[in-house]
């Protein structure tokens, strides 16, 4: 699997790549090299309700995509019968809510609207015996 790590733009907002160990190098490292190839066409803005990120996808239809939420890490692949080859995945610094989430591919880009997930506090207070 090929995982790109979020361009440099990215890195402020985002924890780490979501690839990790080093049994990866030779992916990364494939993976690293088809990123400068990517980065001119993807646009990340956060407000205080969600992240928008925005990838040029040309020559893929919305049926050849598949996109999956797992908590705050993005995974864009396409489908064995695309015409052309796409995979990332993204690691966002907070939860992603995928129920109010919404994507649109319009004119080869792909715009990803996701609603930040809001914190529940699941703190209990302890009576002191």
């Amino acid at each position: 699997m090929f995982f790109a790590t979020a361009p440099a733009a990215f890195q402020a907002s985002l924890r780490r790549p979501a690839h990790s160990g080093s049994a990866h190098a030779v992916e990364r490292f494939l993976s690293d090299a088809l990123l400068s190839a990517r980065q001119a066409g993807t646009t990340y803005t956060q407000d205080d309700t969600s992240f928008t990120l925005s990838l040029d996808m040309p020559g893929i239809a919305k049926e050849h995509l598949r996109i999956a939420i797992d908590g705050a890490v993005v995974r864009i692949q396409s489908k064995d019968d695309a015409p052309r080859r796409y995979r990332a995945a993204y690691e966002l610094p907070q939860e992603v809510d995928s129920a109010l989430s919404e994507a649109k591919l319009e004119n080869g880009v792909l715009t990803l609207k996701l609603a930040k997930k809001v914190p529940v506090d699941t703190s209990a207070e302890l009576t002191i015996q």
